[in-house]
């Protein structure tokens, strides 16, 4: 598993781990990777030009020892101090190795651009003449490596207010932070390089984790000789409406391909009908008022993809969240329960699926404001709502209360499309059936549906390409089967 943490968190590692070394060891081992990650990304280091963005800080610092040993082996390497003061030891050190002081203007000639403006401690927007900086390094044409944290992204969030250095690399020290993982600071980063400094035996429990491939196949339901179809889970699903026939589709088939027992599909005849000559697999009812007791006994419920949010809808929702088994809530049930939050007072677990609009309408905050702290406003979700919640959107959240926020890592832009939201709601009600909490169901699913939509967008030639919802759920088994 991936782990990230606060800025404070990390920081305070930092502290004890100095208590127990000679002062500058951190820097030096800091420096020593950055130096050697900036390396390999030049096609020969002599003679390549080098410039150092340097603000007041410790990154600063880390920037000219790392430009140091670039120098002595023959780099052009050149630091702007944009700080008010200079970290004096650094400095020192690229004059010995044959480094120099310079104006702006040689921002535009580099090879590589090493921002060291700001660090981790580093919160709201960038002051001039960082910001001035910057700009002129996103114009610049040269590759730019951020130290430890792009300048401008927030550490602890991945907030960024105004301007922030744009990446193609960030060198980080010691742990990830959350921003680095976290939308919109996730997209300033470039890949991430970590550097391991030592913190390891220092740092406490993570705020933030990132299952990878083998955390999901350890999750993973299986089934074993005796099982049956009941065993492995009976997830029912209350899907479409006779207007929307195509989410109720979509769900199903994200259910039946992510492995389910046996799935009680339950909606107006329209839907019905079409999932019958789709899914034969499935079990279906016609639905003739707002009971769901003539569906069947199941494991777990999928409530709201294409239902609608009339009086008939808002009625059959009760009767889903009435039950004592757990329930996942998607799309139009999300905003049945926008419009009436007692239905979330139930005993049994209750999840929720949102992207930003449908979160905002949940706690009545602008969606702006959730673009731009999705960390924060997870979290006050899960605190509000007494429920685990999946922030869907281009960096996807879990969160459960008392519990690290899960990110999830997989996925391409192509999954921006209409549909894949229901198949991920079928997905994780699987494994909601299949016996996984809440939190691990949907982490899993949604790194499951990440790798279906990855493997399902990849041509011939090893791009990418336009997908559609059920190319997701066709390549389910294939995923699963290679995890």
């Amino acid at each position: 598993m991936r782990t990230a943490y606060t800025s404070d968190q990390i920081r305070t590692a930092e502290r004890a781990l100095m208590a127990t070394v000679p002062e500058g060891t951190l820097m030096r081992r800091a420096a020593t990777g950055l130096s050697v990650v900036c390396a390999g990304l030049l096609p020969g280091v002599y003679g390549s030009r080098v410039v150092l963005l340097v603000g007041s800080g410790d990154n600063g610092g880390d920037a000219l020892y790392a430009g140091a040993r670039l120098a002595r082996r023959g780099a052009r390497v050149e630091a702007i101090l944009a700080g008010s003061r200079t970290h004096a030891g650094g400095l020192a050190a690229l004059l010995d190795a044959g480094g120099r002081t310079a104006g702006t203007d040689v921002i535009e000639r580099a090879d590589l651009i090493v921002d060291g403006l700001v660090g981790i401690g580093g919160a709201g927007e960038l002051r001039e003449p960082y910001r001035t900086l910057a700009l002129a390094a996103g114009a610049a044409p040269g590759l730019v490596v951020a130290v430890d944290v792009p300048s401008g992204v927030d550490a602890s969030t991945g907030r960024v207010d105004g301007e922030a250095v744009r990446a193609q690399l960030t060198v980080t020290f010691g742990a990830c932070k959350n921003g680095l993982l976290v939308d919109p600071g996730r997209s300033f980063c470039g890949p991430v390089e970590l550097v391991d400094i030592g913190l390891g035996p220092y740092l406490p429990d993570p705020d933030v984790a990132s299952l990878t491939d083998d955390d999901v196949a350890d999750l993973l339901p299986r089934p074993e000789a005796e099982s049956d179809k009941y065993r492995r889970g009976v997830l029912g699903i209350v899907a479409g409406s006779d207007r929307f026939t195509g989410a109720a589709v979509l769900a199903v088939g994200g259910a039946i391909r992510a492995g389910a027992g046996l799935v009680r599909f339950a909606s107006a005849e329209t839907a019905v009908r079409q999932v019958r000559n789709r899914w034969p697999e499935a079990i279906t009812t016609v639905l003739d008022g707002p009971s769901v007791a003539e569906v069947g006994r199941v494991q777990a419920w999928v409530l709201g993809p294409g239902m609608g949010t009339g009086e008939e809808a808002v009625a059959l929702a009760r009767a889903v969240l009435a039950t004592d088994v757990p329930v996942l809530v998607d799309a139009d049930g999300l905003t049945i329960l926008a419009n009436d939050r007692s239905l979330l007072r139930r005993s049994a677990p209750t999840v929720l699926t949102p992207h930003a609009g449908e979160l905002s309408r949940l706690l009545d905050v602008p969606r702006e404001r959730i673009e731009a702290a999705r960390m924060e406003h997870v979290r006050r979700a899960v605190a509000e709502l007494g429920a685990i919640v999946l922030l869907k959107g281009s960096t996807t959240l879990i969160a459960e209360q008392d519990r690290p926020v899960r990110v999830n890592t997989t996925g391409t832009p192509w999954l921006a499309t209409g549909g894949t939201g229901d198949v991920l709601s079928g997905i994780a009600g699987t494994l909601l059936s299949g016996g996984l909490s809440g939190y691990d169901a949907v982490s899993c699913a949604a790194h499951l549906h990440g790798l279906a939509a990855q493997a399902a967008s990849t041509g011939i030639s090893g791009g990418h390409g336009p997908i559609a919802a059920m190319d997701v759920a066709t390549m389910l088994p294939q995923v699963i089967r290679s995890l």
